[in-house]
């Protein structure tokens, strides 16, 4: 893929809680030489469609719609889960919600969006160097939906001296969003299961493309007193970039 303008969204949790991930993500996207323009938007809506509102999530889409519909090139975001939201199912809530013109932007729209480890491996590889043992989360969104699962863990393995680790990186962490409220001791308990296998695989540091994911082992982690670094693979690609081949 050639170099090209890419409109960045950094999602509300991106924004609100790890705000150093979008601007690695944006700076991984400039040396791959993208010109990147962030897009002053907020929400996807996501939230709100999970929890059967579909009237407020289209309210809280549609101005996020005409944010990101404003460029011609990719819409890159770092979030499987927000990227899913946008491209499959904006078109179906504006329907449901009786805006069909709205739907089709969205359907329009959703033909440009790109989730970032998508985007990122359609560059050439951006080298870097990365020493210990990783391993890697598959998020739900990002694996069923998209069918996202080779781009990242591509994006890894072209880091010098970066071992990726066996581990079962595709089961859910138990977050899901409001599944994490409404069905805690569920949500804990999955989120454990991973942990505990994740302390036997001997890896030194957990990758992901879903910050939400990540805030969910993280925390449980921390919970627990197991103290194992997690970061979102674009700040993981960003540090190794500066650090350069070794």
């Amino acid at each position: 893929m050639n170099a090209t303008e890419v409109t960045f969204f950094s999602t509300c949790l991106v924004d609100a809680l790890a705000p150093e991930v979008g601007r690695a993500a944006v700076r991984v996207l400039d040396r791959l030489g993208h010109q990147v323009t962030v897009a002053s938007a907020t929400c996807c809506g996501q939230p709100a469609w999970n929890s059967g509102f579909a009237a407020e999530a289209a309210r809280v889409a549609g101005a996020t719609l005409r944010a990101l519909e404003k460029g011609e090139g990719p819409v890159c975001l770092p979030s499987g889960s927000c990227t899913t939201m946008i491209r499959v199912y904006w078109p179906a809530m504006f329907r449901i919600v009786g805006d069909a013109e709205r739907a089709d932007r969205a359907e329009r729209l959703g033909t440009r969006v790109r989730e970032f480890s998508e985007l990122a491996a359609q560059s050439p590889p951006l080298s870097g160097c990365l020493k210990g043992q990783v391993a890697y989360h598959h998020s739900c969104h990002m694996t069923h939906e998209l069918g996202i699962a080779e781009e990242p863990v591509a994006l890894l393995d072209g880091l010098q001296g970066c071992q990726r680790v066996p581990w079962s990186g595709d089961l859910c962490c138990g977050f899901g969003g409001t599944f994490a409220v409404k069905q805690p001791e569920i949500s804990v308990a999955m989120a454990d299961a991973k942990i505990d296998s994740l302390l036997a695989s001997g890896a030194e540091l957990l990758v992901g493309c879903d910050q939400s994911c990540l805030l969910q082992l993280e925390g449980r982690m921390r919970r627990r007193g197991v103290r194992l670094p997690v970061r979102h693979l674009a700040t993981v690609l960003d540090e190794a970039a500066q650090r350069g081949p070794r």
